[in-house]
C-alpha cells in the first residue's frame, strides 16, 4: 500500500499546502493525501478525504507522515508532540520553486512548509515546523527558532535572531543586524502587516507601524 500523507488542517493553508504536496510527490495517488481534522465538519476538501486524527491512525498504512499547516504556533508545537508520541513522521514541505542558494550552509529543522518563491540565502539555522509562506526571503547568518511563522513576502535581512513563536505579518521588513550585534526578536513577538523593524523586540511584544513600535493595550 502506498504511502499516507496527512495534512492537519483543512484549512486555508492546509489548501495551499495540498498542492504542494501534488507537486511534491507526483507518482503518489491522491487519494493518498488526506486532510486531518477533529472538528467533523468536513467529510471532503478539494476532492481529498477529510480525517479525524484517530482515523488516520487506524488507517493500515504501515508508511505514514504528517505536515502540520496550522497558523496558531502553540497549536503547531502540541500537534507536533502527539505526531511524536504516536510515531508518526513529520514531513517538510518545499515548494519546486522554493530557492535555497547554498543548501550545505544551512540548517533547517523537520516540518518545515517553504512556499513559493521563497528563498533562503545562506549560513543560516533554522527551527522545527517553521512556516515561510509566498515569496519570503531569509538571508544570511539568521537564526530562526521553533515553530516560527513568516506570512506572505516577509523580508528578513542577515544577522537577525527569530526566537521561538514568533509570527511575522505579511509585507514586514527586519532590519540587518550585525555579526556583533543581530537584531533580536524575543520569544512569542507579533509583528504586524506591513512593519518595518529596525530594533530588537521584545518577547512578547506586539509591535506595527514604520518604523515598527510596540502596540499599547
Amino acid at each position: 500500500m502506498q504511502q499516507l500523507i496527512g495534512i492537519y488542517g483543512a484549512s486555508g493553508h492546509g489548501k495551499q499546502v495540498v498542492s504542494l504536496l501534488k507537486l511534491q510527490y507526483p507518482l503518489l495517488d491522491k487519494s493518498r493525501i488526506v486532510f486531518i481534522d477533529d472538528s467533523g465538519k468536513l467529510d471532503t476538501l478539494m476532492n481529498h478525504k477529510v480525517l479525524k486524527y484517530d482515523e488516520f491512525l487506524r488507517d493500515p498504512s504501515k508508511n505514514k507522515a504528517v505536515t502540520i499547516a496550522i497558523g496558531d504556533s502553540r497549536v503547531r508545537e502540541l500537534l507536533a508532540d502527539k505526531l511524536e508520541q504516536d510515531n508518526i513522521p513529520a514531513l517538510s514541505v518545499h515548494a519546486p520553486t522554493t530557492i535555497i542558494l547554498d543548501p550545505d550552509t544551512i540548517e533547517i529543522g523537520k516540518g518545515s512548509i517553504l512556499s513559493p518563491h521563497a528563498c533562503l540565502t545562506n549560513t543560516m539555522k533554522i527551527g522545527k515546523f517553521f512556516h515561510a509562506n509566498l515569496y519570503c526571503h531569509v538571508s544570511h547568518d539568521s537564526v530562526i527558532g521553533d515553530y516560527v511563522t513568516f506570512a506572505p513576502r516577509v523580508s528578513c535581512s542577515g544577522n537577525v535572531h527569530v526566537h521561538d513563536h514568533v509570527y511575522v505579518g505579511v509585507g514586514a521588513v527586519i532590519k540587518q543586524g550585525t555579526a556583533d550585534k543581530p537584531l533580536v526578536i524575543g520569544k512569542g513577538a507579533i509583528i504586524g502587516m506591513g512593519a518595518v523593524v529596525t530594533k530588537d523586540v521584545p518577547a512578547g511584544a506586539v509591535m506595527v507601524g514604520n518604523p515598527a513600535r510596540a502596540l499599547i493595550k
